[in-house]
């Protein structure tokens, strides 16, 4: 996977709503009606993120999930964390 360049990373996450880049990371953090549903979150997510071979860093705290995404063998942002970022989207939008 080829790093992203910043320009390209900026126009990634105009369509990423939340989402910011910080740290050399996509970077997020989700705020659900309760732990039950943040847990939900990850664990629905979870097995996406298998399947697609690509696990973000991430912690739940209560009802928040901080979400750092990374491809650590590019060094840098990919299309793949892009990917997982929008995917995440769709599973925290019906959990919100």
């Amino acid at each position: 996977m080829k790093k992203l360049t910043e320009g390209e990373i900026q126009a990634a996450l105009a369509g990423l709503h939340g989402w910011k880049f910080q740290d050399g990371k996509l970077h997020r953090e989700y705020v659900f009606p309760s732990f039950t549903f943040a847990f939900g979150f990850m664990a629905t997510a979870a097995t996406a993120i298998e399947k697609m071979d690509h696990h973000p860093e991430w912690s739940n705290v209560y009802n928040r999930v901080t979400v750092d995404l990374v491809t650590h063998s590019a060094d840098g942002v990919t299309q793949r964390d892009v990917l997982l970022a929008t995917l995440l989207e769709g599973i925290a939008a019906k959990l919100q």
